[in-house]
Order: structure tokens, then sequence, then C-alpha cells
């Protein structure tokens, strides 16, 4: 959440010039500072964790160069869209994740040991961002992963369960999913929304994540009158 320092810190670089809108999609917000610009410099900043689940979940598996494309076309097509008559002109695409685990993680269904650094998934986020670090324009901010990562019955399985509409016999690998915290990364992200913005590198910021923690807080007495939505 955002600190009481941080709102102060972010109000003086800011002054009365933040706008907020959470566009069409609601993984997708902006941060708008005036500009007397030919062109409005946009910064985009992806968090990784939310970027990849999403991307899978809307658009299928798919290797790391085609996520790559994909995630650099996505983040293009806000780039080409105006603010009226003023096109925008990429500053840098801030991308937020963590290295893969190197850690052995205990699966509960196979009651066995599972060495992470082997896995497929392990292997593709890491030439993920080896595809990342190889284009233009983009910054990687890497995190650390918690020191317990684990394995976590799926939501919706953990549901049918409790709703005997499944058994414990039933449960499969795929009913599993790999859970590990994120450390720093949040952090990073709204250290470089203030620097961003206090010293007016950019005119305008687009943050795609899910973390609603994120966002300018739109209740507090500090933002009234600077925030539109």
């Amino acid at each position: 959440m955002y600190t009481a320092e941080y709102k102060r810190f972010a109000k003086q670089a800011l002054g009365s010039t933040l706008f907020y809108d959470t566009g069409e999609a609601e993984s997708t917000s902006l941060f708008y500072f005036r500009s007397d610009n030919m062109v409005i410099r946009t910064a985009i900043l992806v968090d990784g964790g939310f970027y990849r689940k999403r991307a899978r979940h809307q658009w299928g598996i798919k290797t790391s160069e085609e996520r790559a494309k994909e995630l650099t076309a996505y983040c293009m097509a806000h780039i080409k869209k105006k603010d009226g008559s003023i096109p925008r002109c990429l500053y840098r695409i801030f991308y937020y994740d963590c290295l893969p685990t190197r850690r052995s993680v205990y699966h509960p269904l196979l009651k066995q040991n599972i060495d992470l650094e082997k896995s497929g998934t392990s292997t593709w986020t890491q030439a993920f961002m080896d595809e990342l670090k190889r284009r233009r324009k983009y910054a990687l901010r890497l995190g650390v992963l918690a020191e317990k990562p684990n394995y976590n019955l799926s939501p919706s399985v953990t549901r049918d369960l409790l709703n005997n509409k499944r058994s414990l016999d039933s449960l499969t690998v795929n009913d599993f999913e790999f859970h590990a915290l994120q450390k720093g990364v949040d952090m990073k992200i709204g250290i470089d929304i203030a620097s961003l913005a206090y010293k007016h590198q950019v005119d305008q910021i687009i943050l795609i994540s899910g973390d609603s923690d994120l966002f300018p807080p739109r209740s507090s007495q500090d933002a009234k009158g600077l925030i539109s939505s």
C-alpha cells in the first residue's frame, strides 16, 4: 500500500497534473502528466508475473520468443493510440519479474521433491527474459522469490473438493499450481513511477498490472482534485 510519505512525495513530484484512467481493460492504468511537447513521451511498466499468467489464459501457450513478440506488440498497440491529435512516443518498456528459483520443492501429490531448475517452466522463464534483454527499449527490473515456494491445489479444484464434486482419489498433477511470492517487485514499480515523474523523464506512464495496491489512492484527501477516472 502507499505510505503517507510516498503520497507526499508523489504529490510534490506530480503537482496538479496527474490524471488516472482505468482504460478499457481493468489490467491497464494510465498516469498522465501534462505536456507541451509535440509528442507524448510514454513509459510502459509491465508486472511480469501478472502478464505471463494473463497472457497464457487469454492467448494460450507460446514459446518464449513468441511471448516476447506478443508483449512487444501489446505495448506498441498502446503507443499507436493518440491522446487527441498528439502522438505517443515510447520512452522505454520496464519489465518487472523474478528469475526462476533453483530450489527443489516438495510436491504433495507425487510425494517427492521437484528440481525446479530442470523444470520446463524454469527453462521457459529464463529464455523469455533472455529474449526481452535482446530487444530494444526494454529495461528489466528483477526482484527475488520468497524462501519457501510450494505447490497448492488450484482454487477451482479446492472448491470442487469442498462441495463434494470431486474426491481426493481423482486429483492429478495438473490440479496443482506452483506458488512463489515475489519480493521487491511492487516497490521497484512504485519507485520508478515516482522517479520518472519527479525527474520529468516522461509525460505519461502506462501500467499493466493486476495489483490494485499500485494504483493511486483515489480516496485519499491528498489526491482530492488531482485524480480523474
